[in-house]
């Protein structure tokens, strides 16, 4: 069972390495969640993607986002 479960990790890390992406977690307050969530639902986003496109915009840079943002 820990081959399989260290398989799964290593694919995942793999996989993460191509689509250059890595976790990353934050402690947000409950509102800041909330208002997350409804500004995602409004925009038709992700909320990594919204978060991505606002943080490209405050630095004043178009975003390269290869999320799908629902239309």
């Amino acid at each position: 069972m820990t081959a399989k479960k260290y398989d799964q990790v290593a694919y995942n890390r793999k996989s993460d390495e191509k689509r250059g992406v890595k976790l990353c977690s934050y402690k947000f307050k409950l509102e800041t969640i909330a208002k997350l969530e409804e500004l995602a639902a409004e925009k038709g986003m992700s909320k990594t993607a919204l978060l991505e496109a606002l943080i490209w915009r405050e630095a004043g840079e178009q975003a390269v986002l290869q999320t799908a943002v629902a239309e």
